[in-house]
């Protein structure tokens, strides 16, 4: 009997091997693809200026194991926020592990989860998925270092000197993010680099989740009665003419006079639900 368990674990780490290296296989064949193929459009790498270095501090991960931010110097840093109920999160995933499988002596990538049940959810899911870095859930403390964070997915972008260099709302582009992992790193890439104001208002795109609505209160609901809200909020368009859904016109148009009372009787319904 343990000859035959250890015949299977032995098989089954076999396929999970393969199974990396070909969703690592056909990443770089079409981000190379991607790469070579001319687009008649020079590409422009956007990075903030004057970055300020991220504060010293420490996590565990699903597993129990401590992860340092000191340890982050020298290496390119992807902070995902993501959950295992958002789509995009889900969509985007097999392009970051097949990133972090390419570049494994430059980039580490740690993923944030925000879901609200249990980190054992979340560890099966990861494991399902292949997930091939770290995932932490989501803490008070997390928030301070890494803020306003509403909408997943969510991805910071820190250089080798542990500074935070960009923030993506939405799914990543992949040729995108590979160009900026490789810039940073400091190996050849054909783009050109552009400073911009960290400040700068940033729109919702490619699909991005809202979780937090502004001028609607969530903190009352309970985390299940939550979540279908934010949902709701996602999916139900705002008639005001926008062409976007509630949660995503309300965070472009805070002065939207059709989206906030929307937004407040959809969570307002969701919490009278028996």
């Amino acid at each position: 009997m343990t000859i035959r368990r250890q015949i299977l674990t032995s098989a089954l780490v076999l396929i999970a091997v393969v199974g990396l290296f070909i969703a690592a296989f056909r990443y770089t064949r079409r981000i190379s693809e991607q790469l070579d193929q001319p687009s008649g459009k020079p590409v422009t790498l956007r990075f903030f200026s004057d970055p300020k270095p991220l504060q010293a501090f420490t996590m565990l991960d699903l597993d129990g194991r401590q992860i340092s931010t000191s340890d982050w110097r020298g290496k390119v840093v992807l902070v995902n926020f993501w959950a295992t109920w958002c789509p995009p999160c889900r969509a985007e995933i097999p392009d970051l592990v097949a990133l972090q499988e390419k570049y494994r002596e430059q980039l580490r990538i740690i993923g944030v989860s925000e879901d609200e049940g249990s980190p054992e959810a979340v560890r099966r899911f990861a494991s399902e998925y292949k997930v091939n870095y770290p995932i932490v859930m989501l803490t008070p403390e997390l928030k301070t270092y890494f803020p306003n964070v509403y909408a997943l997915p969510t991805t910071f972008i820190i250089d080798r000197e542990r500074r935070i260099v960009q923030k993506h709302l939405g799914m990543l582009h992949p040729t995108i993010t590979e160009m900026e992992a490789r810039a940073l790193a400091g190996l050849d890439v054909n783009a050109s680099i552009e400073k911009v104001d960290p400040d700068q208002p940033v729109k919702l795109e490619n699909a991005a989740q809202v979780t937090s609505i502004p001028g609607v209160d969530l903190a009352h609901l309970s985390p299940e009665r939550r979540l279908q809200a934010v949902q709701k909020l996602n999916a139900e368009g705002c008639t005001c003419g926008c062409g976007l859904t509630i949660a995503k016109c309300r965070i472009d148009d805070p002065q939207c006079p059709v989206s906030l009372p929307r937004a407040r009787a959809i969570v307002e319904e969701i919490a009278q639900q028996r």
